[in-house]
């Protein structure tokens, strides 16, 4: 991304949720760049997603903004780390957003296996390497002209070859070229791959 794109960005953020993300930057798991939740929020506007679906629920940080953006949104969200997901939970009530938050605790293959209603948008940002086994119910979840918002999908520039990509490392990174492999030559998807954040993959399904 140019950097005069980047000095455009104005991510405009409750300040009780701007300083928790700030803190999260800094932390092991931390949450999405600015730039990366800036293009998310546009996408949620674009396709008008009113049920939202988040693969990775962290601390709750992303799933908040959005919910704080938009108020008709309802998300069903799922982590599989309880520190996290209790976390998660604990903010969700802070920010007077949970009765409009499904937050699951486990796996998120079988919360995929169990959903049957499509969502406007899905927000993946779980385990990277299960990003492919997530795609078919990924896609069968996808409402038509839905947007699956894939995250860290270039991971430190590993992916598109532009650093040298660590051996212990090797593994995740085949994961995440099968899967940009997969979305970019699925002809249900139209699929963009922007350098922006760890690298985002943005498909909207066709009617």
């Amino acid at each position: 991304m140019m950097p005069y794109i980047h000095s455009l960005l104005r991510l405009e953020l409750d300040a009780r949720l701007a300083a928790l993300r700030e803190k999260a930057k800094s932390e092991r798991d931390p949450c999405a760049p600015d730039e990366t939740l800036q293009l998310l929020l546009l996408c949620v506007q674009m396709c008008d997603a009113t049920r939202v679906l988040e693969i990775g629920t962290g601390e709750g940080l992303t799933a908040v903004a959005l919910l704080q953006e938009y108020p008709r949104m309802h998300l069903v969200t799922v982590e599989a780390d309880e520190t996290r997901y209790r976390t998660a939970c604990e903010n969700f009530e802070a920010f007077g957003v949970s009765e409009r938050v499904r937050a699951v605790f486990g796996d998120a293959k079988d919360l995929l296996e169990a959903l049957k209603e499509p969502f406007g948008l899905i927000f993946l940002d779980g385990p990277k390497a299960q990003y492919t086994a997530y795609l078919p119910d990924l896609k069968r979840l996808l409402a038509p002209r839905g947007v699956l918002f894939a995250d860290d999908v270039l991971l430190y520039g590993w992916v598109d070859g532009r650093e040298e990509t660590p051996s212990k490392r090797q593994s995740i990174v085949r994961k995440l070229r099968e899967y940009l492999e997969q979305v970019c030559s699925d002809p249900d998807l139209l699929t963009s791959v922007l350098d922006v954040g760890e690298g985002v993959a943005i498909s909207v399904k066709k009617n």
